[in-house]
């Protein structure tokens, strides 16, 4: 899969590079900001207690 996607991306090697950086980035912040809050109520792990 990144093999298919590295030769997707346009461009000499420093331009794929801060083009696959920027994918990831981007992967990331979708998970953080989009798919995680939205998942949180649904997890099972928000009742934890210590003693």
């Amino acid at each position: 899969m990144y093999g298919w996607i590295w030769r997707h991306l346009p461009g000499p090697f420093a331009v794929r590079l801060v083009l696959a950086l920027a994918l990831a980035v981007g992967v990331v912040a979708l998970l953080m900001f989009v798919v995680f809050p939205w998942a949180e109520p649904l997890l099972p792990f928000n009742n934890v207690t210590t003693q």
